[in-house]
């Protein structure tokens, strides 16, 4: 798991302010019931980071709590994100 960056501000397709928390796939299993059960009612999306960003967030994700609103109209199909995301099915942890 890496501590990602704090958005104060909406960005994105994110109505709300956010922070973003990537982890390796390896923890999945521990970590999402670890969440389930301490999320001290904060509303978390857990969602693939594949090459077709539309269907990430808004077909493929897990809400934990509340699930908040997501601007589907700002996300991309297969390959038409506007910045090219790195397909990330199989995350590493950085050194």
């Amino acid at each position: 798991m890496r501590l990602g960056n704090w958005r104060a501000e909406p960005i994105g397709p994110h109505e709300q302010a956010m922070y973003q928390v990537p982890f390796a796939t390896g923890i999945f299993a521990s970590l999402v019931p670890w969440l389930m059960l301490n999320h001290g009612g904060l509303s978390i999306l857990i969602h693939p980071n594949t090459t077709n960003p539309k269907r990430d967030h808004l077909v493929d994700p897990i809400w934990i709590g509340r699930a908040l609103g997501v601007k589907g109209e700002v996300l991309g199909e297969e390959g038409e994100a506007e910045e090219a995301l790195e397909v990330n099915t199989e995350p590493t942890l950085g050194a």
